[in-house]
């Protein structure tokens, strides 16, 4: 099981040497000005070699929250773009090396992340060189523990969820099809859970992922899970278990303790 689930995760991420399924909000739409602080983020190899393409928030004009296992080794830098279409200027944009518009940094992986166990402290940031000076508004990190009153109350909760990418799943590379790839999207999955046994409890969420409510799958990783419609970060997105991403889709709340005192580290707090 382990193992199936790190196979479904490292699919989460775009990655540049493999073709396959890889795509991201599903049953969603445009969305467009909505959230200008998320952007996409490529992650680059110490020679600037692109290694695969996630989501992520900006939370100052320096920091890019995003998941640790989209900065893992052999991630060394990342690039990142905050337009809302990419699909259709990837050239002018300078994808996926960088271009103009884009912003570079180095990547830094939660202390603790473990692949072998990636669901505990799935959590990453890049720091830019130089701030994001067109960005005046920015993601909001969670109170600690702010999650835990909606442990009992959950049919009413919703989350925002946004990244770039596909809108569908296909089981097979045969059926695989173009829909909606680096344009950032939008849903409103509905709470399933707080705390997956097995997973190291209360660090991860449960999402629904259907044709209703909307939810992430491939490619989305690292990108937030707004609390409600708000701009808090309640988590990012993490895993999902299955090839075709229904059912539900895993996030790793970042409003744990070690979670906002790491992020602190680098200046950016609730």
């Amino acid at each position: 099981m382990k193992k199936a689930i790190i196979a479904i995760v490292l699919s989460l991420m775009l990655v540049f040497s493999l073709v396959g399924t890889a795509s991201a909000i599903t049953s969603g739409s445009l969305d467009g000005n909505g959230h200008p602080y998320v952007g996409l983020m490529v992650a680059l190899d110490a020679d600037g070699a692109p290694l695969w393409r996630c989501t992520g928030t900006l939370l100052s004009s320096t920091v890019f929250l995003t998941a640790g296992h989209c900065t893992e080794s052999p991630a060394a830098r990342a690039v990142v773009w905050f337009e809302s279409d990419i699909q259709s200027q990837q050239a002018a944009l300078g994808y996926p090396y960088g271009g103009a518009t884009s912003h570079a940094g180095t990547v830094y992986g939660h202390p603790q992340f473990d692949t072998n166990a990636f669901y505990l402290h799935d959590l990453g940031v890049v720091v830019f060189d130089a701030p994001v000076t067109e960005i005046t508004t920015y993601g909001k990190l969670p109170q600690l523990n702010q999650l835990d009153q909606y442990k009992k109350v959950k049919k009413t909760v919703y989350f925002t969820s946004v990244g770039y990418g596909l809108q569908k799943a296909f089981p097979d590379a045969t059926s695989w099809k173009d829909s909606a790839l680096k344009i950032r999207m939008v849903a409103n999955p509905r709470l399933i859970q707080i705390g997956v046994p097995g997973q190291g409890d209360d660090f991860a969420i449960l999402l629904s992922n259907n044709s209703n409510t909307g939810g992430t799958c491939f490619g989305d990783s690292g990108g937030p899970n707004f609390l409600l419609n708000t701009n808090v970060v309640a988590g990012v997105t993490s895993y999902g278990k299955n090839s075709t991403c229904g059912g539900t889709g895993g996030v790793y709340r970042v409003d744990k303790a070690d979670d906002l005192a790491w992020l602190a580290t680098f200046g950016v707090h609730p």
